[in-house]
């Protein structure tokens, strides 16, 4: 397989979790997104390949394209299911789902940097800008606080859905100064994955394209 990354996107960064988890190898291949031609992720060899010029996509071992990360994760779930990142029982199923769909669909896209930019674009300056990131992820935070379990991981003792989009969505969050004292589960789950091998491996800090 071929994962096109870039090393501090948060939506990589899950998929390169979910990967880890499951044992699975795969070639990385960076699309460089703040390259001096405007990005790599926005010219026509990349574009040819996910015509949104987003990342992450995935190249399976069969060539087919995968885009958009809930659905190659979901895709990993079911071809490789040996080591599930989902609960067998279906309400914590609908749980980790919820806690993953919180952060995919209500925190993250707020602070992706398309709209970042187009706020930058229609005048606010960065305090304003800092001030909207710090709202988003705060309030997406709070709100996933008493969702998760008192003990273990999300939702359990070892790690699945719910983790995979947290660890990023925190990466997010201290890139950002956003203050995490108010949510002692969020930050036991962090300890917790900080000293596991299949976080530590796919951190932005570890990947072929981080800078030196």
């Amino acid at each position: 397989m071929e994962l096109f990354t870039y090393y501090r996107s948060t939506s990589s960064y899950r998929v390169r979790i979910a990967l880890a988890l499951k044992g699975l190898d795969y070639q990385t291949v960076a699309v460089n997104l703040i390259a001096a031609n405007g990005g790599e992720h926005r010219q026509p060899p990349y574009l040819a390949i996910n015509p949104q010029g987003r990342v992450p996509a995935l190249r399976t071992d069969n060539g087919d394209v995968l885009t958009q990360s809930p659905a190659i994760i979901e895709y990993l779930e079911e071809q490789y299911p040996q080591v599930p990142l989902l609960s067998s029982d279906l309400i914590t199923r609908a749980h980790e789902r919820a806690v993953a769909s919180l952060i995919g669909c209500d925190i993250h896209p707020l602070h992706n940097v398309s709209v970042l930019n187009q706020l930058r674009a229609l005048g606010q300056d960065e305090p304003q800008v800092v001030q909207w990131i710090s709202h988003w992820i705060t309030q997406g935070l709070a709100a996933i606080e008493p969702l998760i379990g008192d003990s273990g991981y999300c939702f359990g003792p070892q790690p699945g859905l719910a983790d995979v989009y947290l660890m990023p969505q925190l990466y997010a969050a201290e890139r950002f100064n956003v203050v995490l004292t108010a949510y002692p589960r969020i930050l036991r789950v962090a300890r917790l994955a900080q000293d596991h091998p299949a976080f530590i491996k796919a951190h932005p800090a570890r990947q072929p394209d981080t800078p030196g």
